[in-house]
């Protein structure tokens, strides 16, 4: 008997509906403000074996090279013109993270601007780092990590494997300066959704709500919601950590269907619906064909013997390319479908494009 019970139990749980797979706010929104900030600066990498910059085609690296040693105290008579090749115009990037304080360390990106060869070997001068505001942040130095490598020949012949002209120093920049930040300002804060989406803005504030309390949290649009938080720094940061491990169901996606010209990839969302509809897609093939005859003149003609050149020309059009669409089929009857014609990518665009056309296809054709 308690066996039968189980068995009961469990084909009753198989015939339930599967729920659905929630997210972490987390996974789905942002704090507003929370960001990160890029830098850029001007630098010299030194060092080089003999592949920097040639300095006759690039003369900022001279300019920049006797300005450093000037102010090193060193000075270049303004007729000599250094012939380098260990020297390198670059210009470096970093992106300095939210509430980065100065101290701290962050990985930088060293690109050559000039026509050095390989960066590989060298070592980048101290550079400042600046932000949007011209403002300092950081200062970078450190030697460069290179994943690419290049060699050439006398006779012009050279070999390259990836890209020898940038590299990166792992915490090569310094922190000098904090950004300010609108974390702990104010009653609220917002959670900006990654995609806006007014279902899932409005299951996000019932989901805080449900676990906060009513009135915590409220939709202002599609990708903001309002948090009521506490004013002091440290309970905030206790209740965002509390905000982002809270789970829910995000809305689902609009049916977009999306085409990348460039590469011929199609990706059809899973809401992507078809009514009814009846599709032909021929395919014409033209062959052709080049050949020679020799042609042989009548006897006592006194013509010469000639090859001409012969051309055929056929032209196959396929004929067993139809199938059709019932109202409502979803994604996997529509793969299917164009599978069992074989149909290209190239047809499989042609053939959406058509559906669209004549308002069969219930999605938003996307061609990028």
């Amino acid at each position: 008997m308690m066996k039968l019970r189980h068995l009961a139990i469990l084909a009753l749980t198989l015939l339930l509906p599967v729920a659905a797979q929630a997210e972490r706010i987390k996974d789905l929104a942002a704090v507003a403000g929370v960001r990160s900030n890029q830098l850029i600066g001007y630098g010299l990498v030194v060092g080089l074996d003999g592949t920097g910059d040639q300095t006759s085609q690039t003369p900022f690296t001279v300019q920049s090279l006797k300005s450093m040693l000037a102010q090193l105290g060193i000075t270049v008579p303004a007729n000599v013109n250094p012939q380098l090749k260990n020297v390198a115009a670059v210009m470096v990037s970093a992106e300095l993270p939210p509430f980065a304080k100065p101290g701290q360390t962050i990985d930088i990106t060293v690109s050559s601007i000039g026509n050095a060869k390989s960066l590989r070997g060298g070592t980048l001068l101290m550079t400042p780092l600046k932000g949007a505001d011209g403002q300092v942040y950081a200062i970078a130095q450190g030697n460069l990590v290179v994943g690419g490598f290049g060699a050439s020949a006398k006779d012009g012949s050279k070999i390259t494997v990836n890209v020898p002209s940038v590299g990166r120093v792992p915490n090569g920049a310094s922190v000098e300066r904090a950004v300010n930040n609108p974390f702990a300002v104010g009653t609220s804060l917002y959670l900006n959704l990654h995609t806006a989406d007014f279902t899932t803005a409005t299951r996000l504030a019932q989901a805080i709500n449900d676990v906060i309390g009513p009135g915590t949290a409220e939709p202002a649009d599609a990708t903001s919601v309002r948090v009521n938080a506490p004013r002091d720094a440290a309970q905030r940061v206790s209740f965002v950590s509390l905000l982002e491990n809270i789970e829910l169901q995000p809305g689902e996606a609009a049916a977009k269907v999306v085409v990348n010209s460039r590469t011929g990839t199609v990706v059809i969302g899973q809401n992507v619906r078809v009514s009814s509809a009846a599709v032909a897609h021929g395919s014409l093939t033209v062959t052709i064909t080049e050949g020679a005859t020799v042609s042989q003149p009548a006897p006592m003609a006194g013509g010469q013997t000639a090859v001409v050149p012969a051309s055929d020309i056929a032209i196959k059009e396929e004929s067993d390319r139809m199938f059709l669409f019932n109202p409502g089929v979803t994604l996997d009857e529509i793969v299917r479908a164009v599978n069992q014609v074989g149909a290209a990518p190239g047809d499989l665009v042609a053939i959406l494009e058509a559906l669209k056309q004549a308002g069969a296809l219930r999605a938003e054709l996307l061609v990028i």
